[in-house]
């Protein structure tokens, strides 16, 4: 089975992690812009190859899960880091506010039914973390959720860790990587990010007056992301918490941490035995006499 990739934003698997331990800025001497799009550009050429050994190998597929604050970059990150991929071999979703037919189902359900093929890198830009996250700041939420009653408020968020702990190890058995990214940007470059798309027409569209409004929350979602990577940080599902101050360096390390995985799998074209290499050769003799 998989184990996490070495890395400084590796959340630790003991339950001893801190949010406030964890940077939001790159170290100093991590590069210029120039040469940290240069670096991108290197990892991106990297996993053009590696995408289609995985496709061909066709024993193990990819889940990268994205979760962030409004603002940290996720679009753009997951934009910049798969530019270079095969469209077909890979899938995008993301997940916003559950529809009718979704609450309807346990809350693994509407993530269970697009997770990756073998052979394939599937994204998650939010997730079934969700509900530990904004349905733990906002706990009213499960009042549509149609739980079963009594419901234990104070309990159920162990048991959605134990429920997403199992779900995570039982597709690391069955050959699904998962690589989990916290995006952790600072208050403070959140709120330069959305005065920017206030100032900046062509970005006026990302605003959204919710999303000023749930930085009134801010303690309470650090306090729910610090409970979340502590208790589902494991060494077949991984977190990393990535500092996103600076978007340039955000995305070398996902790009970096995505290489180093699919590397370490020993992925390999598939071999072709005798028998069928002497049909290879019946094969070439026919197109040639054509």
């Amino acid at each position: 089975m998989f184990e996490a990739i070495p890395s400084p934003y590796l959340v630790p698997f003991d339950g001893s992690f801190q949010r406030r331990r964890m940077p939001t800025r790159p170290p100093g001497g991590s590069g210029s812009k120039k040469a940290l799009k240069r670096e991108l550009a290197g990892y991106v050429e990297q996993l053009d190859e590696l995408q289609r050994v995985l496709y061909a190998h066709d024993r193990y597929s990819i889940l990268l899960v994205f979760q962030a604050m409004d603002a940290a970059g996720k679009d753009g990150t997951i934009r910049a880091v798969m530019s270079g991929l095969n469209p077909a071999g890979c899938q995008v979703y993301s997940f916003k506010q559950p529809s009718s037919e979704e609450l309807e189902h346990d809350f693994l359900w509407r993530t269970a039914r697009r997770l990756p093929e073998r052979g394939r890198i599937g994204v998650f830009n939010r997730s079934y973390y969700e509900e530990v996250l904004v349905v733990r700041v906002h706990p009213e939420y499960l009042e549509n959720q149609h739980l079963p009653r009594p419901l234990n408020r104070k309990g159920i968020w162990k048991q959605r860790f134990r429920s997403i702990l199992d779900h995570e190890h039982h597709l690391a058995r069955n050959g699904t990587v998962i690589l989990k990214f916290w995006l952790n940007v600072s208050r403070e470059e959140q709120k330069r990010r959305f005065l920017s798309r206030l100032d900046e027409p062509q970005k006026n569209w990302k605003f959204s007056s919710s999303d000023v409004r749930e930085r009134g929350w801010w303690d309470d979602y650090m306090k729910a992301y610090e409970k979340a990577l502590r208790a589902t940080s494991r060494p077949w599902a991984p977190w990393y918490a990535i500092p996103a101050d600076d978007k340039p360096y955000m995305r070398v390390q996902v790009a970096k941490i995505l290489t180093d995985t699919l590397n370490s799998l020993d992925l390999h074209y598939p071999r072709v035995d005798e028998k069928e290499r002497a049909r290879f050769d019946e094969m070439r003799r026919l197109l040639e006499q054509e």
